[in-house]
This record gives C-alpha cells, structure tokens and sequence, in this order.
C-alpha cells in the first residue's frame, strides 16, 4: 500500500513538473510571438504582423492585445474582422490601449456605422486633456467625416458599382486604371506578388509596378502581365494616362520623392520612361498628372509649394513644340488644406474631376467634381459625387470610359478582393417593361388593366410608374428605372385585382427591354358565365366519405374559386343503378354535401355553393361492368352562368332561388329548380319525405316548422306544387318543366 502511495505521488510530481514546463515553453512561444509581431506593427506593416498576432491568439483566444494590434492591421484588409478584433479586445479589457476609443471610432465608421462612430470619438477626444494637442483637431475632423458620411449615405444615388473582377484584383492594392480610346486595353497599377523582382516595400507590400491587360468579353479580361521590361524599375511605378492616339502614356516614378514621367510605344513597345522638366517635377512628390486632348495643359499634383505637405493641384501650359512652363495653382475653392490629388478633365474640358482628403469627404479620400464656368472664367464650388461612388475609406482615380457612359474608380470598400480594388461605376438607367396580362383560369387577355409599378428611388424617394393594358392587344409598356423591387398594383375598373412583387435586374443602358406577363385572378360577367370543366371525384360502392384523390381536387377547386370570387358552382352528386332510385337519391345527395363541406372547411362561402342529386338518372356509362359503374359513382361541378347580385344564393333557370345553404332546394314564387329530384332524409332546416309509384309519380313532402310544402312530379314531367302555412293560406301552382325520364 504504502508503494503504491509513493508511486502515485512520485507520478502526479512528474506529471505536474511536465505541465508547468510545457506553460513555460508555451508562455515564453506567445512572448516571443508578440514580440515579433510588435516589431512590424510598430513599423506599421501590417500584413506582416498579422500572422504573429494570429498565431498568439490560437494559443490565447482571449488575449486582448494581440486582439487589439491585429484588429487595427486588419483595417486595409478585412473591416469586419477589424472591427469584431477591437470589440473583443475592448471587451476583455476597457482600457486595452490608450486609443481604445478611437479604433473603435474608426472600425465603426468604416463599417456604415456613423452614429457610434462619432460617440467613440467624442469619448476619445475627452480623454486629450490639453487644448494644444494637435489630435483634438483630426478628432473633429473625423466627427465632421461621420456627419458628412451619414447625411451622403441617405442621399445615395442610383449608381451600380462593380467589381473589375479576379483577374484584375488581388488581396494587394490595385488601382490607377487607364483605358484605351476603344476601352479595349487597360492598363493599371498592382502591388500583387507578381510584380518585378518580386520584393517587399518597407511598409511590406510589394512594389508597385504597371500591368496590361486586353479586354476579351464585356466583362472578361486576359490574364495581365507586368510591363517589367521597359516601364517598371526598383521601387514604385504607377500608369497615369495614355494620350496622343494612345501613343504616349504618363505614369509615375519613385525619383526624387515621387516624379511624373512619359514614355511613348515604338513598333509595339514601350520606351524607356523620360521625367517631365523641372517646372513639374521637383524634389517634393509629384503624385498624378492629366494631359488635355489638345496637349496644351497639363494639370498635377504636387506638394512643392504647399506649407504643410499635402498635395494641391496645379496646372502648366506651353505653346506648341515648346515646353510646359511655369505652374499655376488651381486656388480655392478647389484646393484645401488636405490632400487634393488625381486631376481628370472631360473630353470638353468643363468638368474636373479629382480626388481629395478635404471639403465634405466621407472619409479619407472622395471624388469630387467641378465645372468651368467660361463666362466667369472660374471653377464652381466642387461637389462630392456621392454614396456609393464615394465610402467611408479612399476612393481615388475617377476616370471616364471612351464614350463618357461609365467610368473606373480604385477604392477601398467592402466587398472587394483585400486591400484597393479597381472597379467600374455605372448610372442605372431606365429598363423597358412590357407584356400582357391575361386571366388566371383560361389565359385569355385582358384590356382595359391598369398596372401601376410603386418602388423608391436609392434616396428613399417615391416613384411610379403607370400604363393601361390596350383595347386591341391587351399589351402594356412602362420605362421604369432598373436595379430595384417593384409592387406591382393590378387594377379594373378602380377595383385592385392583384399586387404582386418584381425584381428588376442593374440595367446600364437604354435598350433593354424585359417581358414581363401578369396572370391574375380576374373574370368578368361574360368569363363567369363560360362553364369550366372541373375534374370529377368518385366514390367507393354505397359510400359518399372522400377519397385522398378527391381531397386533391378539392383543393384545386377550392383555390380557382377565392381566385375568382365571383364564381357559384352546383355540386352534382351521382350513382350507379345498384339499389333503388329511392336510395340513390338520397345517396348522390349525400356524395354532394362531402364535396360541399370540405369547401366550407377551405373558406368558401356557402352562398356560393349548390348542392343537387341525381341518383342514378345521369349515367355516363352504362352501368353493365365495375369499370363502367366506377365512373357512374361520382360528383361533378359545374360553374352557375349568373352569380347573384345580393351574394344570398345562385339563381335557377326558371327564376326561383336556391338556397345558400347548400344542403337540398328549396322553392318559392312560381318556380323550382329543373332536374333536380329530391329524395328522402333529414334536411338543415326540416324533414322530406319522398315516395314513388310504379306508374312513375313522385311524391315530395317537405315540413319546416309551420310551414309545409308538398311537390308531386308526374311521369310527363308536370310538377305541382303545394304550400300550406298553418296560419290558414295555400297556394298552388302548376309549372310545366322538362324532367329526363328514369331510364
């Protein structure tokens, strides 16, 4: 005993020795891997120190700085994770960091929402204690950003912004996109692993270099290839603008800062890039440029004469065969005391467009657009272009397709392939709807409807749209704007028929046109009165309960009839010869009130419902096989050619009412219903009694309280009819009718 006591001491020893050593080892691996991954983040790159803080929290799901640190690295390449790695982060611990509120002030206004953004930083300002500290001002400049985002973000335009798709982006930064005259050939900046020596920039992307690719469908291009060879050298190079026929293209060079160069294709190939003089190019940086169509102007973005190093945009001309002069600044209101950067001109020349970090921005950068006023002689106020052109993140490098129908944008945003994607901005255009609309029961169509398509413009405004179904054809056509739901309201005669809900698809031309047919469940009095063949239900031998098939039915009819709620029907019940003409009769009644309150129990009114019995008077075989009687033993449904105008009830053919019970005829007036062969058995509202000669009379007695009702029906078909009130009055009548004779 006392071995086996030091054993298991000596084995719970070892065992503890081993698991503080292995949270030893384990603590030293995640101090050494935060280590590492502190070292990039201090450097701000980023990407590099993703995986270090990954690998800490695989080990430490709940360590809040290495959620912290990687969810502000997460910023340039995935927003939600960002913003969910700060939350936790802040969550665990309030005060993980200093700047705590004004991540999250960040990650909430990257993420669409401006509200909590601003609240985060205005608690962040509060904890900048002195009036001097030079945050307080880009903390008010970050409030003002959420503001002018919101209020942009509700006044969004009816814009489609797509995606240039994989084979362009990368989860690298792609941007600056320069189109040819036939807007076949692109060309465009990358910092993907494929670009020339392959070799990291200190911020850990890779240098950027120039690409070309060729269009080979409408959304479809080649695969790019890098323009190593001639225009890309050892640090940065960025495409600008491809101009005279395409021959020439301005691009950007890492040289003294940051130049603007030109290189010019010989037989096909690109030459060695040559910088612009020194009235453009200066040690400063020189970030984009724009030559105008008649290579007069060049307008460009330099932080050569600005106090505090943000880019404004300046413009040189210079007479023909001569070189660009001196720059002149394109001053207020264009320039601010932010980043104003990547100048472009329409092919008119009136409209600027450019990108800037100042006036009301959503957030880092916006494109804004200005127009000359040539009488003036002045640019106009600019005008931020608006969500979703511009987001919350940097939107740079607006430039126009060859025809003006649509333009290219680099962008962060949500839903790209990682960090800057190059994307394409189209106006949503009006989409012809046309069609017809045609009844639900027969297809038949309909004129005279008038359709009217209600939806909201992307501002949250109404719009509508109407036209009416033609007299001749019973077409319509509508121009609706494309890319949202429409209700569709369908009306006669200011009576609704139907609404119903279409998606119309992003349409970015004005040609399209879409078919779109309406089957609705609408019939005038002249469809009521054409009969619809309903299917029959049957019947096992001496039964009238529902068969499983019969139930299918039933709800198909059940369904046709709340579509068209003008329609009655007579419920027809049927029998083979077996028994007596007696006791079918009461049986085909009985099969007749099944179908009868199965479509009570569907909802349909009773009113709109007649039940009649003809025994075995009506076969539709002769009644000499079980096949034959099978289909003798049934009910049929037949639509009543006038509804009636008071809702109580189906008129007859010889001008009485049927009752809109639904569980036998009744008669009044001068009438009865035609055909119709009542038999014995207990009745909603009173007693018959039926009795039938061998010379072929039939006697009908019908009690109801005080009243009574006596019905004899001839062999030749005469029918008499007696009514008697026990307060004292009779009445007789004689009608001559067509009753089938029994067979």
């Amino acid at each position: 005993m006392d071995n086996a006591v030091r054993m298991l001491k000596k084995t719970t020893f070892l065992f503890m020795l081993a698991f503080f050593a292995a949270s030893a080892t384990m603590a030293q691996s995640v101090r050494k891997l935060m280590k590492e991954g502190n070292k990039f983040f201090e450097n701000e790159n980023y990407r590099a120190a993703i995986p270090f803080y990954e690998k800490v929290l695989a080990k430490e799901p709940d360590n809040e700085t290495a959620l912290f640190r990687a969810g502000v690295s997460y910023l340039a390449f995935d927003k939600e994770k960002a913003s969910d790695y700060i939350y936790r982060a802040q969550k665990l611990k309030p005060k993980v960091s200093k700047d705590v509120e004004y991540w999250l002030g960040r990650v909430d206004h990257i993420n669409y929402r401006f509200d909590d953004a601003i609240n985060h930083y205005k608690a962040y300002d509060a904890t900048l204690k002195k009036k001097s500290d030079s945050r307080k001002a880009e903390v008010a400049m970050l409030i003002q950003q959420s503001r002018n985002a919101k209020e942009l973000f509700n006044k969004q335009k009816d814009v489609y912004v797509k995606n240039l798709g994989p084979t362009i982006n990368t989860q690298y930064s792609e941007h600056s996109p320069v189109i040819s005259s036939d807007d076949n050939y692109l060309l465009f900046t990358s910092r993907g692993e494929n670009v020339t020596g392959g070799k990291a920039a200190a911020d850990g992307e890779y240098f950027e270099d120039i690409f070309e690719t060729r269009r080979i469908g409408p959304d479809e291009w080649e695969q790019p290839h890098s323009l190593s060879s001639a225009l890309n050298g050892k640090g940065h190079d960025a495409s600008i603008q491809l101009f005279d026929n395409d021959t020439k293209l301005l691009m950007y060079r890492q040289d003294e800062n940051g130049d603007i160069f030109f290189s010019e294709k010989v037989e096909g190939n690109w030459t060695q890039p040559k910088k612009l003089n020194s009235n453009i190019n200066t040690k400063a940086f020189e970030s984009d440029a724009y030559i105008t169509p008649d290579g007069k102007t060049l307008f460009f973005s330099t932080s050569h004469y600005s106090e505090n190093g943000d880019l404004d945009i300046y413009y040189s001309t210079r007479e023909a065969g001569g070189d660009w002069g001196k720059p002149k600044s394109m001053g207020a209101p264009i320039n601010t005391k932010y980043d104003d950067d990547s100048p472009y001109l329409s092919k008119d020349g009136k409209t600027m467009y450019f990108s800037s970090r100042g006036h009301n921005t959503m957030g880092g950068y916006d494109i804004f657009m200005t127009k000359y006023d040539s009488v003036a002689r002045k640019w106009s106020k600019p005008e931020n272009m608006g969500y979703p052109i511009n987001t919350p993140d940097d939107d740079t490098y607006y430039r126009l397709s060859p025809d003006g129908s649509y333009a290219y944008l680099s962008s962060y945003r949500i839903g790209g392939y990682g960090e800057k994607d190059i994307w394409t901005i189209n106006y949503i255009r009006n989409v012809t709807i046309k069609g017809h609309v045609y009844s639900m029961r027969d297809s038949s169509v309909i004129p005279g409807v008038e359709l009217v398509f209600n939806s909201t413009s992307a501002d949250k405004k109404a719009i509508s749209y109407r036209d009416i179904t033609k007299p001749d054809s019973g077409n319509y056509s509508v121009n609706v704007l494309s890319g949202r739901k429409y209700s569709v309201v369908v009306s006669k005669d200011g009576k609704n028929i139907t609404t119903e809900e279409f998606d119309v698809p992003v349409v970015t031309n004005d040609t399209t046109t879409i078919v779109k047919d309406f089957y609705v469940p609408y019939e005038d009095s002249s469809m009521i009165a054409r009969a619809i063949k309903f299917k029959n239900i049957y019947y096992d031998t001496d039964k009238y309960n529902l068969r499983p098939e019969s139930v299918r039915e039933l709800d198909n009819i059940a369904s046709i009839m709340k579509a068209n709620p003008q329609m009655t029907i007579s419920i027809e019940g049927h029998c083979d010869s077996r028994a007596t003409d007696e006791y079918n009769m009461v049986l085909g009644e009985n099969r007749a009130k099944s179908a009868y309150n199965y479509l009570r129990k569907k909802g349909i009114a009773a009113g709109r419902m007649v039940t009649v019995s003809y025994g075995e008077r009506r076969p539709v075989a002769p009644n000499d096989s079980p096949e034959n009687m099978q289909l003798n033993r049934r009910d049929e449904f037949r639509v009543i050619n006038q509804p009636s105008a008071m809702g109580g009830g189906a008129r007859n053919r010889t001008g009485g009412t049927t009752g809109g019970t639904g569980t036998g005829t009744k008669t009044t007036g001068t009438g009865t219903q035609q055909n119709i062969r009542p038999a014995s058995g207990t009745m909603e509202n009173g007693e018959m009694k039926v009795k039938t000669s061998k010379k072929g009379e039939t006697k009908i007695k019908i009690e109801n309280g005080k009243n009574e009702t006596k019905i004899e029906i001839e062999p030749d078909g005469e029918i008499k009819t007696k009514g008697k009130v026990k307060a004292g009055e009779d009445s007789k009548v004689k009608t001559k009718t067509e009753v089938e004779p029994k067979k």
